[in-house]
């Protein structure tokens, strides 16, 4: 029933007939009983069902099917078959066909064939990279291969993420540019080795906040959104902490993300073309080696024109919100409401040190670039490298002595 045929590249072929292309191991239990171990090296092969597999099967272990691994436990020889990195779907229809033969079912109504060596074009090595750079070249019927580390789908006009994608568990970059994608499904997040994701020029107007809670926060370290239509990015965005390099050109960006500090590896950020106004108190945090934010309406900051938003007294809520965050007390939905869950995790930081959640002084200072940046383009086609910062203060004290500071420093 099994056979094990060379093919001329050398490769072991193990011919079954109903076909599966998958890496093959072929594990003898009864080495260890004469103290000899399996060498545990596999190959490429095609599988295929044959006509004499009846009652052969001692056992079919599928706990891996979903990430393309199975074995078949065969009772003669004493051998199993491992099988690893096969395509998901199918891997499920050849492991149901060989149930059917296993259980005696009809041969007539399967399609299987007398067991004849593979070609060795049958036998070829995953492919790892693969570019459709036009729409009549773009696959309708057939899958992608499953072994994808890099697929790049360009000028194919696709207006939605095609979810045969999504099944490709090693993709490394994906590149959807040049399309008309409005949205991205929240399943490119189980995408857990996706370390770029390029979406430059589509038709996006959001960016879903699911994408941020998912696997894509270890993961993923360039992502290009630039020539979109997004409006804002999502408050969770920066939960994407291994960011590495973000373009963000040529959208209608109206604010960048509140706690964009919080990426603490990102070195590349391009936001020009915009309409940011202002940047967030958080943007100080960054340390980058290039910034550009060309081409933004950045307003002329201005300390004394300034948003109170200050209540007297504080209310308890404010201070026992202040004090939730200020002694790093843990909290969560099962703990308190939502709402409060999420002004705890958007608080604002004032100079001295205090922490403000609804009950704050808002104003903007100007900032030098190059404190952030060690290369910075130019804000503006005057030469300007300054851009205004959002700053908070948790009092009407603070923010006096704050402006008693900055007429001291203007006198001298």
């Amino acid at each position: 029933m099994w056979s094990v045929l060379v093919s001329q590249a050398g490769q072991v072929v193990c011919r079954f007939s109903m076909k599966l292309q998958c890496d093959v191991e072929v594990v003898n239990r009864m080495l260890p009983s004469f103290g000899l171990k399996n060498k545990g090296r596999s190959s490429r092969a095609v599988l295929s069902i044959g006509k004499h597999l009846k009652e052969n099967i001692e056992k079919f272990f599928t706990w891996f099917v979903e990430e393309g691994k199975a074995t078949v436990r065969l009772k003669e020889p004493a051998i199993d078959i491992c099988l690893s990195k096969a395509d998901i779907s199918s891997l499920k229809n050849f492991l149901s066909a060989a149930r059917l033969a296993h259980r005696g079912t009809d041969t007539d109504s399967l399609p299987l064939s007398a067991l004849g060596p593979a070609r060795a074009r049958d036998v070829e090595k995953p492919k790892k990279k693969l570019s459709i750079l036009s729409k009549k070249d773009y696959p309708l019927t057939s899958s992608f291969p499953y072994s994808l580390e890099q697929l790049q789908v360009s000028y194919c006009r696709l207006s939605r993420v095609d979810m045969r994608m999504l099944s490709l568990r090693s993709l490394r970059r994906l590149d959807l540019s040049n399309n008309h994608i409005k949205t991205l499904p929240s399943t490119v997040g189980d995408l857990s080795c996706l370390a770029e994701l390029i979406l430059h020029n589509n038709h996006l107007e959001s960016f879903s906040e699911s994408l941020c809670s998912s696997t894509l926060q270890t993961s993923l370290q360039h992502l290009d959104l630039s020539q979109n239509r997004l409006k804002v990015l999502p408050a969770r965005f920066c939960q994407l902490r291994q960011l590495v390099n973000l373009k963000l050109d040529d959208n209608k960006l109206v604010r960048l993300p509140f706690h964009v500090g919080r990426l603490s590896k990102l070195r590349f950020l391009s936001a020009a073309h915009n309409q940011l106004t202002v940047l967030p108190a958080s943007f100080r945090k960054l340390c980058l080696e290039n910034l550009d934010l060309f081409g933004n309406p950045f307003t002329q900051a201005n300390a004394l024109d300034h948003t109170i938003h200050l209540t007297f007294p504080l209310t308890l809520q404010e201070l026992a919100s202040r004090a939730v965050v200020d002694l790093r007390i843990p909290h969560g939905p099962h703990v308190v409401p939502f709402h409060l869950c999420h002004e705890l995790d958007f608080f604002k930081a004032c100079d001295c040190g205090r922490t403000c959640i609804n009950s704050y002084i808002q104003t903007a200072v100007s900032m030098n670039l190059h404190l952030v940046s060690h290369t910075v383009v130019l804000v503006d086609n005057m030469g300007g490298t300054e851009a205004p910062v959002q700053k908070h203060f948790c009092s009407l004290m603070c923010y006096c002595e704050f402006m008693d500071g900055c007429v001291q420093r203007d006198l001298r």
